[in-house]
């Protein structure tokens, strides 16, 4: 019996896995699928970016039909299309096929994770959630360094179609567990707030795309201008309606506590920092430093490899630290690992970059284990699913914004042309670890995670 509780942990895990791994695996696999599909480096980068916009874009609302519709229910039907969209992935006869089925992935990754943490919550309470809290939180911080790692080596080894092919029989595991081992949530109130989730997805893909575009065809055109402009105008009617409305899909109380904006603030910064730089370090390992895919994703394994080490280590017990230091001085680690990697401008590279892919995997095994409690601590029971994918979505926010501008920031393949990526995520990493360390200093509950605990036994 005692085995047989974990049974809903694994079978989040297995799921967070799968649809974090797919928001960085192709990045190593974008040069062999554009001599696959003969794309052009534009086409290309939306292989990327289509996954990681509709992921970002629409976990808050996925998380508010959740709490509405039902969890579990929403899980399942993320799954479902997930998997359809990874198999057409796979056999995608161009890249405008392949873009369209990234983008379906994507969509049904928000489904997907928007409710898995709730569905957490409902299946564990006391010393049981902190211990589920913490390795989902370690398998999705983990997720985001392998994927780089598995699509190099599927790559080299086999075809850019195998990266697609190794997600189906993943996505029909965690299907099938999911029918079995999560309880049917209650469904919440129907009174769903359309308005309120159409506003808020139309800023964050107009943000998001803002920032992809002033990466690809510059920060000054009429393209990029109009997508801030929309993000900002949607995003001011999206703020003046949920004051106003009476079921908000986003409770306003929720910003009103310092601990949870402290909470956005890590989750934001920390992704950005130890996952940003990723994709250019790739490129840089292949183009620069003549390194095969394979051998490039060994580079970068080392940054998971000291992920896995501290969270084993050190995951439960971060769960009962004050989130001053788990929170904020892992994401500020973050950006010292990337200031370490600036190194790699004077000789010899392999210290430098070896030290910081170490800062930023033990950087972000501070902070992965403890954020999921930290950000539906405050929150009360029937918000948990938005509370949980607002945080989630800050932090992919910060992975698009990442990828995205140190793309625009790396202009060759010398080691010069990491200065300005590195520069840039080493600067947001710290610069919002320290503003989140003041405001857990600043809050009126517990720097801790510790509240979910005593809300379970009341």
């Amino acid at each position: 019996m005692s085995a047989r509780r974990w049974l809903p942990l694994i079978a989040a895990c297995i799921g967070t896995f799968l649809l974090l791994t797919y928001a960085t695996i192709t990045t190593i696999a974008v040069p062999a699928i554009a001599v696959g599909l003969d794309g052009s480096t534009g086409a290309m980068s939306w292989v990327v970016d289509a996954y990681t916009l509709a992921l970002a874009a629409l976990l808050v609302g996925m998380g508010a039909l959740g709490d509405a519709w039902g969890r579990k229910r929403l899980y399942i039907c993320g799954l479902v299309v997930f998997l359809v969209a990874t198999a057409v992935c796979a056999i995608a006869p161009d890249v405008t096929v392949l873009v369209v089925a990234r983008g379906a992935q994507g969509i049904a990754g928000a489904a997907m994770f928007a409710t898995l943490l709730p569905l957490l919550g409902d299946a564990y309470s006391g010393r049981d959630r902190h211990v589920a809290f913490a390795a989902w939180g370690a398998v999705a911080g983990l997720a985001a360094g392998i994927g780089n790692v598995a699509g190099g080596l599927l790559t080299q080894f086999f075809d850019w179609r195998a990266v697609f092919y190794f997600g189906i029989p993943v996505a029909a595991v965690a299907l099938a567990m999911a029918v079995f081992c999560f309880a049917d949530s209650e469904r919440g109130d129907d009174n769903i707030d359309w308005a309120g989730i159409v506003l808020f997805t139309l800023a964050a893909v107009a943000a998001v795309l803002g920032v992809t575009w002033g990466g690809d065809i510059g920060w000054a055109s009429s393209s990029t201008v109009l997508a801030f402009l929309i993000a900002i105008g949607a995003l001011t009617a999206f703020v003046s309606w949920q004051r106003r409305g009476s079921s908000p899909m986003l409770d306003p109380a929720l910003f009103r506590s310092l601990k949870f904006d402290g909470v956005l603030v890590a989750a934001f910064g920390y992704y950005l920092a130890a996952y940003g730089p990723l994709v250019v370090l790739s490129l840089w390992l292949q183009n620069g430093l003549e390194l095969s895919a394979s051998a490039a994703a060994l580079v970068l394994s080392i940054q998971p490899l000291a992920f896995v080490f501290v969270s084993a280590l050190c995951g439960s017990r971060l769960q009962r630290v004050d989130l001053r230091l788990s929170l904020g001085f892992g994401t500020v680690l973050c950006g010292i690992g990337c200031v370490a990697m600036l190194y790699v401008l004077a000789e010899p590279v392999w210290p430098a970059l070896i030290a910081g892919l170490i800062l930023t995997g033990v950087g972000s095994a501070m902070v992965s284990p403890v954020l999921p409690g930290a950000a539906m601590s405050d929150a009360p029971a029937e918000r948990a699913g938005t509370a949980s994918a607002t945080a989630n979505s800050s932090r992919q926010f910060g992975l698009a914004v990442g990828i995205a501008l140190c793309g625009s920031l790396f202009v060759g393949p010398d080691e010069f042309a990491l200065l300005w990526p590195l520069v840039f995520c080493a600067g947001v990493g710290m610069l919002t670890g320290l503003v989140s360390i003041l405001l857990f200093s600043r809050s009126s509950t517990p720097a801790t995670v510790q509240p979910i605990a005593e809300r379970a036994h009341t």
